[in-house]
């Protein structure tokens, strides 16, 4: 069976809302909603197909597009893959130009529509920014939260609490007051037994490539309205994540870093064509730091993640 090679947008406007449409009753997973785009022709880029679709089905005229996500999917009767940008700037005023309904959705909303199976990762890269920030080890619980505070004022919206010192009560008191520090600016993932899920329902949930190996078998340990995220080092380890239904994970080293000076950097060119094998978002990890974002986009990645690239005042 040939894999269909489909073109698809996240289109946002001014106000970061995002542009979903309803698939007619007709058609393959009818009466779902999906990201507008379509189907790629032999002799076309992806580029020029979405520009193309985007023009046909909603009027518009693509100027400003990224790479977000390629998600690869198996139906019964069906394989796709989906190639989706990220289109951020257009002219024109969207409109349904095959009646088709549309809807301009905020991203914490998207998970109240029913999507195909295969747009769930579309929907968590959506949501997602593209900078996920993890606080530094030997820092007093004051200077912590004031760097957490300083980091969600600069605009960082996804952070990780590091237990390094495994999982003690002074971290379960930390993550109480760094929860109430994110409610309703950033979304915070927690790492820690899975004892500890109910007592943060905010929060999502971090696990070491450790847990993965672990309960990766076992399946998804949350319900999916919460964040489920694993860091991962190779094929293996992203294998699991996919068992387990994880939202996203973070790929690492991909370069040398002060924190894990023995671990074997991965390297641009493998991190890429792990990522490739992969359809979760992935925000590559070790030695990069926003002024890599680019180039982690072209890796096919969500974004970057990191300690000290991100941490105010580092």
């Amino acid at each position: 069976m040939k894999r269909v090679h489909v073109a698809a947008a996240v289109i946002r406007d001014s106000s970061g809302k995002i542009l979903i449409a309803r698939r007619a009753d007709t058609q393959h997973q009818g009466g779902l909603w999906e990201f507008p785009g379509g189907k790629v022709e032999d002799d076309e880029s992806v580029e020029i197909a979405l520009a193309r679709e985007l023009h046909e089905e909603l009027g518009i005229v693509v100027s400003v597009a990224r790479p977000l996500i390629k998600v690869r999917h198996d139906y019964p009767d069906k394989q796709v893959l989906l190639d989706v940008w990220e289109v951020s700037g257009f002219s024109g005023e969207p409109h349904g130009a095959e009646g088709q309904p549309l809807e301009w959705v905020a991203p914490r909303d998207l998970p109240n529509y029913e999507f195909p199976a295969a747009n769930q990762p579309i929907v968590a890269a959506a949501r997602l920014p593209a900078q996920y920030l993890i606080t530094p080890e030997n820092l007093e619980t004051p200077a912590l939260l004031r760097g957490i505070q300083k980091a969600i004022a600069s605009g960082i919206k996804l952070i990780q609490l590091r237990a390094p010192n495994g999982y003690d009560p002074k971290y379960r008191d930390l993550a109480v007051d760094a929860a109430g520090l994110c409610a309703g600016k950033a979304q915070l993932m927690i790492k820690g037994p899975f004892e500890w899920l109910g007592d943060f329902p905010s929060a999502g949930w971090h696990i070491t490539s450790k847990q993965l190996r672990k309960y990766a078998a076992a399946g998804r340990p949350l319900p999916a309205s919460r964040w489920l995220a694993a860091s991962c080092h190779d094929a293996e380890e992203l294998a699991l994540a996919e068992q387990m239904g994880v939202d996203f994970v973070t790929l690492s080293p991909v370069q040398p870093t002060m924190t894990h000076p023995d671990a074997l950097p991965l390297g641009w060119e493998q991190a890429s064509a792990l990522i490739e094998g992969f359809s979760r978002p992935v925000f590559l990890l070790g030695g990069v730091g926003p002024a890599e974002q680019q180039k982690a986009w072209e890796a096919g990645a969500q974004g970057v993640a990191g300690i000290r690239a991100f941490w105010p005042g580092a």
